[in-house]
């Protein structure tokens, strides 16, 4: 178990982590005894590297070769023994000016994706508001041709879906304008999920309540609101993996980008992230990829002062740099937050 590890053993295990991170490469008594940290000699050394071996936090590629860590030895470096380091100044100018930038919230969100993946070499990732969370701040309509009309939504965060609308009843383009009008005050600041309900209440009234200019202005704001849920699920650099010397293996790779590929895994992985409220460090065979083994997922949920909206993080090999990883997802995660509050 953790507590029967000692100071010495947790060192050395820091050390082992650390040391494979960078060489990736298994890790020998005598490369550690080297580094100068540790006052031992090379057979104390491979005693206590033997005792974490046998507590399941390292393990022999080879039976000649030196040990590795395992997931319960990055978990445990993960959550007790990593020293994170504060983003570096350019990083952070980095993150900031790609997410400040931007103007809308789809551009905003594939940008923090791809800052992700640029800085941390890892594939980028970015759970996306639900739509029927947005909060509603106005919608307009734009006739195209005969019965077929755009609706645009705006949320108050900037987010913004257009639905192509096909109408059986005559209406005209001043009578789009004043719909647009008419539901935009009706559903000001209103939760889209909640937009819906108050449109059906107001159609499920006494007919004789309204007009038939408000009749069609709450038929097409039926049809807008109802929205069909879109891919949320936003991946920048996958190709990142083959650059890695644990996914040379064909099979591997296949593994994790079928993982990949079926993003209802990675969004079922992320809506724990959203739903928790906390950042999440997913090694291994904790994550959907353990199929593909080796894979980590470092996720940190974004949002506004009245809620959660989504997730940000970073996909890679478990022999990733935590130490930076860490601080830079959670940091991209407190950059977003900030620019979708002022939104």
């Amino acid at each position: 178990m953790p507590d029967e590890l000692g100071e010495r053993e947790k060192e050395v295990l820091r050390a082992v982590v650390q040391e494979y991170i960078t060489t990736g490469g298994p890790v020998g008594s005598q490369q550690l005894t080297r580094r100068g940290e540790f006052e031992v000699s090379s057979a104390t050394m491979r005693n206590v590297l033997a005792d974490l071996e046998a507590l399941g936090f390292l393990e022999k590629p080879h039976t000649s070769a030196g040990r590795v860590p395992t997931d319960r030895g990055y978990r445990f470096y993960v959550d007790t023994l990593v020293k994170l380091r504060d983003p570096a100044p350019r990083d952070r100018e980095l993150i900031h000016a790609g997410l400040v930038h931007e103007s809308n919230l789809d551009d905003i969100l594939s940008e923090a994706s791809r800052v992700l993946h640029s800085l941390t070499r890892h594939a980028g990732v970015v759970l996306t508001p639900r739509p029927d969370a947005a909060v509603f701040q106005r919608i307009e309509f734009l006739r195209l041709r005969e019965n077929r009309v755009l609706a645009i939504l705006v949320g108050q965060n900037g987010q913004v879906h257009n639905k192509a609308l096909t109408v059986d009843f005559p209406v005209t383009s001043d009578e789009l304008v004043k719909a647009s009008n008419y539901l935009s005050e009706l559903l000001h600041q209103v939760p889209l999920e909640e937009a819906r309900e108050r449109i059906r209440a107001e159609m499920d009234q006494d007919q004789a309540l309204y007009n038939a200019l408000t009749a069609k202005a709450l038929r097409l704001g039926a049809a807008a609101t109802d929205l069909q849920t879109p891919e949320r699920v936003l991946i920048e650099g996958t190709g990142s993996f083959l650059e890695q010397p644990e996914f040379a293996d064909v099979e591997r790779i296949r593994a994790l980008f079928r993982a990949l590929d079926e993003k209802h895994k990675l969004l079922h992985l992320l809506d724990r992230v959203q739903r928790t409220k906390e950042m999440h460090v997913f090694i291994g065979a904790e994550s959907e990829f353990s199929a593909a083994g080796d894979v980590t997922v470092i996720a940190s949920p974004y949002g506004t002062a009245e809620a959660v909206l989504g997730t940000v993080g970073v996909i890679g090999p478990t022999r990733m740099d935590y130490r930076r990883v860490i601080p830079l997802v959670n940091f991209t995660a407190q950059v977003l937050s900030s620019v979708l509050e002022k939104a």
